[in-house]
């Protein structure tokens, strides 16, 4: 039981991982998330943007920044300069705005290997969660549990595994299609 609940908790952190990565991959339209871990100098303090301003998507292809102090309008566009995200923000004064350019479809197409390649790095945090527990129960047989018990926690546990490595795949596809539709 307790080897279950340890597997699901290790495996389910590669999922959250592989949510967190893809949402950084650009799909071409504007989402705020674009600018999710960008640190902003707030008074000598780096402080996540989205704590200094107001992030908002008006359209598909702008992403506006409305810091809470005129102050910050420096500070926000140079820190998402700096992210390298390939994000130019355009500052009017009061706002910063930024056009989402339109991805060619060799930038797609790099744009899906990555997220394909978050999706393996996951499915090693998967295979490595599955080995583990397959190995503590390996240790509980020494210790005298019983070759049917060890059989059906095993069985279990790669049903965690292919269950896991399905919700992967799923993942992926769904931000592939997402990149890959104009």
């Amino acid at each position: 039981e307790m080897i279950l609940e340890e597997t699901k908790e290790m495996m389910h952190k590669s999922i959250t991982h592989l949510e967190k990565e893809l949402l950084k991959i650009s799909t071409g339209k504007a989402n705020p998330a674009m600018l999710q871990g960008i640190l902003v100098d707030y008074y000598g303090t780096s402080t996540p943007i989205q704590q200094v301003s107001n992030i908002n998507t008006p359209d598909a292809k702008t992403i506006t920044i409305q810091p809470w102090e005129k102050a910050m309008l420096d500070p926000c566009a140079t820190a998402i300069t700096y992210a390298n995200l390939g994000l130019n923000p355009q500052n009017n004064g009061d706002m910063l705005i930024i056009s989402i350019p339109m991805l060619t479809e060799e930038r797609r197409l790099d744009l899906v290997k990555m997220a394909k390649h978050e999706g393996e790095e996951a499915k090693i945090g998967i295979r490595n969660a599955r080995h583990h527990a397959i190995d503590m129960v390996k240790q509980l047989q020494k210790d005298g549990l019983s070759e049917d018990n060890a059989r059906d926690t095993e069985s279990l546990i790669q049903d965690l595994t292919n269950s896991y490595t399905k919700n992967i795949d799923d993942h992926v596809s769904e931000k592939e299609i997402d990149i890959m539709t104009v």
